[in-house]
This record gives structure tokens, sequence and C-alpha cells, in this order.
């Protein structure tokens, strides 16, 4: 659920997106009822929990399923009102700030969870925990709705979903360096396969303490921190593959340190690449794919993009847990060699969409 409900249903909804003069309304009202209302639902899973604990996780799993599919359908609205918002050279910015400050207030929110969970009695602590994240989401939805969104007319006819999922073929096969993106970035969602095991690696190697892995999350959230902020501001000046190749060689060096590491300081190094490849992927990975084509099939071109990383993110963690079973030093060499792979397919195979659809498909409404 955490890794492909976000990115899985995007195609689905890409066609209704572009049929309409407006995302706003997509985002706000729809989005209300499918991303704001499952979160004040999953309350209600602490409230059961100790009477009846089955119940509880029905509750909590349908609730989060709700929340990342609704997000997710809603999402190539979301990503198109931010795209008419702002124009190409000021995106990355707007999405490295603001994920700058989201990690601040999310070190917050973590240290608040904390001091609830070890001062208030289960499951009241829970309780006010999803109490606190609904109200700070329904507020974000407040902020969302005040957002003014610039009108641009229809583009493109009228056509069932099934005439639309029948076309996208033709799309990948027709641009070559979308489809050749889509690959590079599939390589990089699958080099993530061993991201989950490096904890567990440190603890059966070195039998490391809790205080040990709690360190660890915070150099993980600094390096990613970081990178937002920097790959936002180096996105708008160089594009967004220049980042997305960094993420990719940060993320490569990571997997090595860890199959080579002789101490479990080496790990502190570790997550901070791999935090700085998961800022890449935060602001660059989404932003990149609303530049290849011109404004009109934006979304459709974001949601081929991100419905196929949605696939590849099931897959990987899936892939991990099988070489893990082998040995740790198999699955953490695969995220190196695949990682490299993703910044040489990038780097030589990829052209920057920016330059690229500037000459092939003119943007006005961004450059201007």
């Amino acid at each position: 659920i955490g890794q492909g409900s976000w990115y899985l249903p995007q195609v689905f909804t890409a066609n209704f997106t572009e049929q309409m003069p407006r995302a706003k309304p997509i985002a706000v009202n729809l989005g209300f009822f499918m991303e704001r209302v499952p979160l004040w639902v999953m309350i209600l899973a602490p409230v059961v929990a100790v009477r009846s604990p089955a119940l509880a996780l029905i509750i909590l799993f349908v609730a989060y399923a709700w929340h990342g599919v609704g997000a997710g359908l809603i999402a190539p609205a979301w990503q198109e009102l931010v795209a008419r918002c702002f124009p190409v050279d000021r995106r990355g910015r707007f999405f490295g700030t603001t994920m700058f400050i989201g990690a601040g207030t999310a070190a917050a929110g973590a240290a608040l969870s904390t001091w609830l969970l070890d001062r208030v009695p289960f499951s009241q602590n829970f309780v006010l925990i999803f109490a606190i994240a609904a109200s700070a989401l329904t507020l974000s939805w407040a902020f969302l709705a005040l957002t003014r969104e610039p009108v641009r007319a229809v583009q493109t006819p009228p056509r069932s979903n099934r005439q639309f999922l029948g076309e996208l073929p033709a799309i990948v096969r027709r641009d070559q360096n979308f489809r050749r993106f889509l690959i590079a970035r599939a390589l990089l969602t699958l080099g993530g396969l061993g991201t989950g095991f490096i904890t567990v690696s440190a603890i059966q190697r070195w039998q490391i303490a809790d205080s040990v892995v709690g360190v660890y999350t915070a150099v993980y959230m600094i390096g990613q921190t970081a990178g937002t902020l920097t790959f936002g501001f180096l996105a708008d000046r160089h594009g967004h593959k220049l980042s997305l190749e960094i993420g990719a060689l940060a993320s490569a060096l990571a997997f090595l340190a860890a199959m080579l590491a002789p101490a479990p300081t080496w790990i502190f190094a570790v997550f901070f690449l791999l935090g700085i490849n998961v800022g890449a992927l935060l602001v660059s990975g989404i932003l990149v794919n609303m530049e290849f084509c011109a404004p009109s099939r934006r979304p459709t071109y974001v949601g081929i993009a991100n419905t196929t990383t949605g696939v590849t993110a099931i897959l990987a963690p899936l892939l991990g847990a099988w070489l893990a079973s082998v040995g740790y030093g198999w699955l953490f060499g695969a995220g190196a060699a695949v990682n490299l792979c993703a910044l040489i397919a990038l780097h030589w195979w990829v052209k920057e969409p920016r330059w690229a659809t500037t000459i092939e498909h003119p943007l006005p409404e961004d450059t201007a």
C-alpha cells in the first residue's frame, strides 16, 4: 500500500483531468473526500483497539489504503495545478523549499509523537496522534482551496477512457526520449530494493543499540532535507535530469558503502547518501514528468510516468526480500549496480526534457 498507492492510480484519472479547464476543483473537492476524510476515519482504529484488535486493524488498513489510493487518483490534477501556478524555472525552488519546511515540521511531529507515546496511555496516545495528523492535513486542504488557478482552454478532443488508455502505447512508442526516461526511472526506482534492509543488516552484524538506529533515521532526514532544498534550486537552473543523476550516484555509493562497511559508523554515510537520493526523487522525480510534452498533454505524461513507477516500486522490495534471503552482500551489490545503470541511462541515453521540449514541443505558458 505504501509503495504503490500514490503512483499506481494516476494514469486512470489523467484523461478526466485533461478534459477539465481547471484542475483545482478536482484537487480540492474530490481531494477532500478521497484524501482527507480517511484520516479522520483512521482515528476509529485506536478507539476500538483495546476491545477489538482485529477490527482496529481492518479500519486502519482500509483507511490507509483509501487515503493512499485517493491521493493517487487526484495526483494528476494536483500536479497540473502546480504546473499552472508556477513557471517551469520556479517549480523546483517551490518544491524544494516546501519539502525543506515539511521536513522540519515532520521532525517536530515525530518529537511530539514520541512524547505522546511515552506520556499518554494506550490507546489514547494513538487517538491524539491520528487526530493531530488529520487536523494538519485538513488545514493544508484549506490553504489549497485558497489557491488561485490560471484557467486554460481544453485543447484535447473528448474521448472515452477506453480510447484514452488505447492511445498510451502509441505515445510511448512515438516519444523516444520519454520512453528512454521511463526505463531509466524504472531502474532508479528498482535501485531502492535494498533500502529497507540496511538497518536490519547493521543490527545483525554489529548488534547496534536502538539509540543508534534513531541516529541513523536522523541522518537520513538530514540528507533528505539538504537534498530537497539543494535540488530545488539546482533543477530550476540546470534541469531535473542532473538532479536525478546526482541522486542515482548517491544511492549507488550508499549501497556500495553498505556492502563494504567494516564498522557501523559507515552506515551513517549510507543513510545520508540515501537521504540525498530521496531528496532528488521528491523534487525532480515528480517535476520532471511535466516537461516531456506540451501543457495540454501534461496529465497524460504524468499519469504514464507515475503509474509505471508505481509498478516498479511494488516489485522492488519483493525482489529485495528474495536477494536478502540469499545474502546482504548480493542485495547491496545489486542495489549499487542497478543505480549505476540508472545513472548511465540518464546521463548518456536521456536528453534533458526542458531543452529538448523547448525545441520539439514549445511551452509558451511555462516559459513566458
